[in-house]
């Protein structure tokens, strides 16, 4: 038997990829270089081929400083926003609310929660805590039709709502105690208000010194409109003190009233719910379920995160680029 002999001719030979490595002189049949092919062995390895050659792997990452007015301008649409249609934050200016709301002079003004939703669903309620627009009786006839400069009231509304401004000087936060076709005097002979001739069981009421509170005739709330008092009873400017000429003049248009006081959001150590109880029911002790006490809680939530969630991301840039800057 005759062995057979290997062949020597090049079809019989295996492919060897380390051709190219083992003669690192030999050029290709497009007439292309060693270094030329691991060039574009690099780019296939990075994902680009041939063609993006010399237009950058990276995008070039935006200017901080191109980027912050941007952020700016979101926070800003964002409060306008929210503070315009759903909630807005107020200071209180006085201690006419004592001791529900705080605002004595030298201490810590609180910061409220306005609900401004609520009274689109529903009508006011005697014991709610409202932000409302001073009518002609309650603030002159210059302020009350002054419809103002939308920019300046914009910054000012902004401003107030963050303590940077004071408050607008024509909006009131008061306690309702009666609503329209209701009868409101005082007193009886325990000096307690009276509403429909019946007694209110005031819980929330503050009499400084322990004084009586001021007497007054009776008057009848028109329809449409809502009779409201501050808790402090003896240092309040509420409808008592408007009602100049008899009447009802010192009573508030429902139109006028802006939203509910919900939330204390501000200082941390006043943070809490603001109760709503009717005077005018004696069930009104009985505090809300759990549930319903859970949603202005959520609400407050909801209304806060953009405004935060901007806030953080701002401080977040302005932080990266400090330390660029070092």
């Amino acid at each position: 038997m005759v062995e057979p002999v290997p062949s020597n001719s090049p079809q019989d030979e295996p492919e060897n990829p380390d051709d190219e490595q083992n003669n690192p002189f030999a050029t290709s049949a497009d007439g292309s270089g060693p270094s030329e092919r691991g060039e574009e062995r690099a780019q296939a390895a990075d994902g680009d081929g041939p063609r993006k050659r010399g237009k950058g792997t990276s995008k070039k990452q935006r200017s901080f400083w191109k980027e912050l007015p941007i952020l700016i301008g979101i926070a800003l649409v964002l409060a306008f926003l929210i503070q315009q249609f759903f909630a807005r934050v107020y200071m209180i200016p006085s201690g006419s609310m004592e001791h529900t709301l705080h605002g004595c002079p030298g201490c810590t003004p609180d910061r409220i929660l306005v609900d401004k939703l609520v009274y689109d669903f529903a009508d006011p309620d005697p014991g709610e805590v409202v932000v409302f627009r001073g009518p002609e009786s309650w603030v002159g006839p210059g302020l009350a039709d002054d419809g103002g400069n939308v920019v300046a009231d914009f910054f000012q509304m902004v401003g107030s709502a963050f303590g940077l401004a004071p408050p607008d000087e024509r909006d009131f936060v008061k306690r309702i105690i009666a609503t329209g076709g209701q009868t409101v005097e005082c007193c009886d002979d325990q000096n307690r208000v009276l509403v429909d001739g019946a007694p209110l069981d005031e819980s929330y009421l503050h009499l400084a010194g322990g004084r009586p509170q001021a007497e007054f005739d009776q008057v009848t709330v028109p329809e449409g409109y809502v009779w409201v008092m501050g808790d402090n009873r003896n240092n309040s400017a509420d409808s008592r003190y408007h009602n100049d000429g008899g009447g009802a003049s010192g009573a508030v248009p429902v139109d006028n009233i802006i939203g509910k006081a919900r939330l204390i959001v501000l200082p941390p150590s006043r943070w809490g719910i603001i109760h709503a109880e009717n005077p005018q029911e004696q069930s009104a002790a009985m505090s809300a379920p759990a549930w319903q006490q859970g949603i202005p809680l959520a609400a407050g939530a909801v209304a806060a995160w953009p405004v935060r969630a901007t806030g953080r991301r701002i401080g977040t840039a302005v932080g990266g680029a400090v330390r660029r800057d070092r």
